[in-house]
């Protein structure tokens, strides 16, 4: 396979054939794996928490129209 190395990177190269950038450093391609994994797992925390306050929102706002309607 023919690569180039990226510039400013010794563990990063350039596959000519595919264009594909490759990490040959093992080290670092774990720590960006669970770099994205933290991230990821972050990001659907999120919306999680995102889903459950719609949630929240939805029923108060049953709960409203309902003591509005006991009202009258």
């Amino acid at each position: 396979m023919n690569y180039l190395k990226v510039k400013d990177k010794d563990y990063l190269v350039r596959d000519l054939n595919s264009n594909a950038i490759i990490n040959l450093n093992e080290n670092e391609y774990e720590k960006y794996v669970e770099n994205y994994k933290t991230l990821y797992g972050q990001a659907q925390k999120i919306k999680n928490l995102e889903n459950g306050m719609n949630e929240i929102k939805n029923d108060l706002s049953e709960i409203k129209n309902l003591l509005i309607n006991l009202k009258k």
